[in-house]
């Protein structure tokens, strides 16, 4: 059996298994909340490495309680070297959320737990300690995906989310983004100037809409980079509430085999 499939068959063991049939896999988030964790960071900055090389640590231990995905930021562009995985949308997204939590700026690496900053990701105890929280949560939405290959290097499919009896649609949004693995960059200018950067869960594009009551679906195809194997490309889709910044529910799905 190959390694992608040993992988996707232990996820489903621990999520709540949908069917997988030809090319097109499926993946649904189980009764408890997965721990959604944002790192903002940039190329320009010389002292995201570290945090970048925390982040990739979960490649190794993969579990689907914890939802990791990385947004490179601009706003170090100016300093020499322009980040190629920057985007002006995840600019934006952490500005948004630091509006939100109250913060005075913006600044990297910074590490958000399920919509909240986390400075304390360095402590090994106190992560655990705020996935395990996040996690004893009781669900308040299910997350669906259903992903497959499209054409020419694409990622296509649905994300469906269900929202508990209880809950109100007002202010949620269904957030879905293409990430990819094994990026790397070979720094010339700026800060890092002459390291060679590794980066995982990489943001490569986002699609944001607005959730109804009961159950929302919305199609997504993303065009997969070419300068990596598609096959570390994944879709990772959460739920979050736009006034507050929280994530209620998040889940991440490979590319299938």
């Amino acid at each position: 059996m190959r390694p992608a499939i040993r992988w996707i068959i232990a996820v489903l063991s621990v999520a709540a298994p949908l069917a997988a049939v030809a090319a097109e896999c499926r993946l649904a988030s189980g009764p408890g909340t997965a721990a959604l964790v944002e790192l903002y960071t940039s190329e320009g900055c010389s002292s995201c490495p570290p945090a970048d090389h925390w982040l990739s640590a979960f490649t190794a231990h993969r579990d689907p309680r914890v939802v990791p995905i990385a947004f490179h930021v601009q706003y170090w562009d100016s300093l020499g070297w322009k980040d190629r995985f920057g985007d002006p949308r995840y600019t934006r997204r952490q500005e948004a959320e630091g509006k939100m939590s109250g913060a005075r700026f913006v600044y990297t690496p910074l590490v958000v737990l399920a919509g909240r900053d986390f400075p304390e990701w360095h402590s090994a105890s106190e992560f655990k300690r705020g996935v395990d929280t996040v996690n004893h949560r009781q669900a308040r939405a299910t997350i669906e995906i259903a992903s497959h290959p499209g054409p020419a290097a694409s990622l296509a499919g649905t994300v469906s989310a269900t929202l508990a009896p209880a809950m109100s649609p007002a202010n949620l949004a269904l957030v879905v983004a293409l990430t990819q693995d094994g990026l790397a960059s070979r720094v010339t200018a700026g800060e890092n100037r002459g390291e060679h950067l590794a980066h995982d869960f990489v943001t490569r594009d986002l699609a944001s809409s607005p959730l109804g009551a009961g159950r929302t679906t919305r199609e997504f195809s993303f065009a997969v980079p070419t300068e990596n194997d598609p096959a570390h490309a994944s879709i990772t889709a959460f739920v979050q509430d736009t006034k507050t910044g929280e994530v209620i529910q998040a889940l991440a799905a490979p590319p299938c085999p």
